[in-house]
C-alpha cells in the first residue's frame, strides 16, 4: 500500500522526516530527527491462538506488563506476534511496526490499544510502513486516519513492568 496516497485520500495531514533506518527506540532517540510528538513503541500481539491481534501503542519508554495486560483485553495469554503475521496484517517487517500499519487490515483482525498518555498526546510519530522515516500527526488526525481504516481506538491504562 502507498500510505502517503491514503493518507492524502483521507485529507490526513503529517509532518514527513527521513532519517536512517533504525530498528529499535534506542536507535531511534540517536537518529531521529528532534520533534514535539509524543515517541512511541508498538506491539504487535496475538493470544495464545493466533485468533487475535493486537496493536498496542505505548510511550516508548514503557516495558509493557503482557501479563497483566492479558485480562484487560479479554485475552487468552499474549505473545509477540511473528514477523510473518506482521507482514500478513500490518503490511510491515519487524522494526516498521506502527499504527499505519492497520491501513493494511483491510478485514479489521487487529484490535488497536493506545496507552493513556498516547491517546492523550497532541501528536504521535509513526513510521509510514518503513523504518526511514517519521511522520508526525495529531491525535485527532489518527483518530481520522483510524476511522477511515475501520478500526475502533481502545485506550486502556497499559500495565507497566
Amino acid at each position: 500500500m502507498d500510505i502517503y496516497s491514503f493518507l492524502a485520500k483521507h485529507s490526513i495531514e503529517y509532518v514527513h522526516h527521513d532519517h536512517p533506518a533504525v530498528f529499535t527506540c534506542e536507535q531511534a532517540e540517536q537518529l531521529v530527527p528532534p520533534m514535539a510528538a509524543a515517541r512511541t513503541k508498538n506491539l504487535f500481539l496475538r493470544d495464545r491462538k493466533g485468533l487475535r491481534h493486537f496493536l498496542v501503542v505505548v510511550g516508548y519508554e514503557k516495558s509493557v506488563d503482557l501479563k497483566r495486560l492479558t485480562p484487560l483485553l479479554g485475552a487468552d495469554k499474549l505473545a509477540l506476534g511473528t514477523p510473518e503475521r506482521m507482514v500478513e496484517f500490518l503490511g510491515v517487517e519487524p522494526g516498521s511496526v506502527t499504527i499505519l500499519g492497520v491501513a493494511n487490515d483491510s478485514h479489521g483482525k487487529v484490535e488497536v490499544v493506545f496507552d493513556e498518555p498516547i491517546a492523550a498526546a497532541a501528536s504521535v510519530r509513526c513510521h509510514p510502513l518503513v523504518n526511514t522515516a517519521t511522520l508526525e500527526i495529531s491525535g485527532a488526525a489518527i483518530r481520522k486516519f483510524l476511522e477511515a481504516t475501520g478500526h475502533a481506538l481502545r485506550v486502556l491504562d497499559v500495565p507497566g513492568r
